[in-house]
């Protein structure tokens, strides 16, 4: 039988996009563009956000 997984909310942050690619502007010596890549840090690069999760109180 499939199983439903409800879809986790999409970061805010980033919209879904996590992950981009930067042209720094120089080149390496055979001629290609220099590129960085910088992942979203507040998803860490997943897109998606965690489910808030329910505070326990401990030793109470």
């Amino acid at each position: 039988m499939p199983q439903h997984i409800r879809p986790r909310p999409i970061c805010g942050h980033c919209d879904g996009f996590p992950t981009v690619t930067i042209i720094t502007g120089t080149r390496t010596p055979d001629g290609e563009r220099k590129t960085i890549t910088a992942h979203c840090p507040a998803c860490r690069g997943t897109g998606h956000t965690t489910t808030a999760r329910a505070h326990t109180r401990i030793g109470a």
